[in-house]
């Protein structure tokens, strides 16, 4: 595995921020992890990536250990956080060098590297035009970009897509999708339950410091009770108590030419298919499996379970529409206040020490 987290725990005074949480990403996996704002998400990523002591547990990424104080292992993970950490008076190419530097890049090397990364986000032909310049969707995508020159093992995205316009968006995701078929293992946090759908192999649950549940979309669908929506469109009429029995149907809906079942639709068309073949090929079940292959009948459409429906993991309320996430009941608590002054102090010393290397390539731009 990439990436091996286990049993993680970080409390703040008398509250505990992350309770026991655990997960793996394989390379070439995405793994979503969801949740209501101050479920814990933050605080996780802070240790995973070693920004942050964990109270008890491990974090490994490519079978080294990470800690707060393993430089090693920690170059093996690259960071894109979901503020814009670029500078806009300095082209692509000009960002992408100091921070290559950074990292510990140089010559011949780093050149090849920036124009890899230029090319996977798209951005070869506008690399040396000041970011200020660039679009919002732009900005985002370059500063995926910094997280990946040094070609890391695991690519942590916070919500790499936040207040971006929807082609902008669709083009990050172009570029995630690709990262992911080339072998990296990611870790992605969103509120998009699209995102998560089109994205993530595995997705894990958040709430309170929990991690309440993780699996395939499928297996957390299943787990609240939601089915797949069969639609079938009839000739002739029949009678709905032989499908109402086949294994896998749930629920019928007659409304004229169609049924809509709410069904495990793979189970309730392996046994329809049983069911014809218990009946030598003849009767209503038999029609059900031409139905299927496209027969008698008109073909069956079969509708999986939406995304959204994932959200009933958590007890809170947590609305998605858009760009609005809405947790009743919440307020900044002591945990938030606490990472926050934890992060503007980090943040601050970031900035102090690029400002310092800046002045050193680039002179007083």
């Amino acid at each position: 595995m990439t990436l091996n987290v286990s049993g993680l725990v970080k409390r703040f005074h008398q509250r505990v921020a992350v309770d026991d949480v655990s997960f793996q990403i394989a390379s070439g996996e995405t793994y979503g992890l969801l949740g209501p704002n101050g479920a814990g998400k933050t605080t996780t990523i802070s240790m995973i990536c070693g920004l942050l002591r964990a109270d008890a547990g491990s974090v490994e990424v490519a079978g080294s250990p990470v800690t707060t104080s393993t430089v090693a292992a920690r170059r093996q993970i690259g960071y894109v956080p979901q503020e814009i950490a670029i500078y806009p008076d300095l082209s692509a190419r000009e960002n992408m060098q100091l921070f290559g530097r950074l990292q510990g890049l140089s010559g011949r090397s780093l050149a090849t590297r920036i124009d890899e990364v230029l090319d996977i986000l798209g951005l070869r032909d506008r690399a040396k035009e000041r970011t200020e310049n660039y679009s919002g969707g732009m900005q985002r995508r370059l500063n995926i970009g910094l997280g990946l020159l040094h070609e890391p093992a695991l690519l942590v995205l916070d919500e790499p897509t936040v207040g971006v316009d929807p082609q902008s968006r669709n083009a990050i995701l172009d570029s995630v999708e690709a990262l992911s078929a080339g072998g990296m293992a990611l870790l992605y946090t969103t509120h998009y339950m699209e995102e998560a759908e089109r994205l993530c192999d595995q997705v894990g649950i958040m709430d309170e410091g929990k991690l309440i549940a993780q699996g395939t979309r499928r297996e957390l669908v299943t787990q609240i009770g939601e089915h797949d929506r069969v639609k079938l469109v009839l000739t002739d009429e029949i009678d709905l108590d032989p499908i109402q029995r086949l294994e896998g149907v749930h629920r019928i809906v007659p409304a004229g030419p169609l049924i809509l079942l709410s069904a495990g639709a793979g189970i309730f068309l392996g046994s329809a298919l049983d069911n014809a073949q218990a009946a030598d090929g003849v009767g209503i079940m038999s029609g059900l499996v031409l139905a299927a292959l496209g027969g008698a009948m008109a073909p069956v459409e079969i509708f999986p379970p939406a995304m959204q429906t994932i959200a009933r993991f958590t007890p809170h309320y947590w609305a998605i529409e858009g760009l609005k996430v809405s947790v009743a009941g919440g307020s900044v608590t002591e945990v938030g206040r606490s990472l926050a002054v934890l992060a503007a102090i980090s943040f601050g010393l970031l900035l102090s020490a690029v400002a310092f290397y800046r002045h050193k390539v680039f002179g007083g731009r």
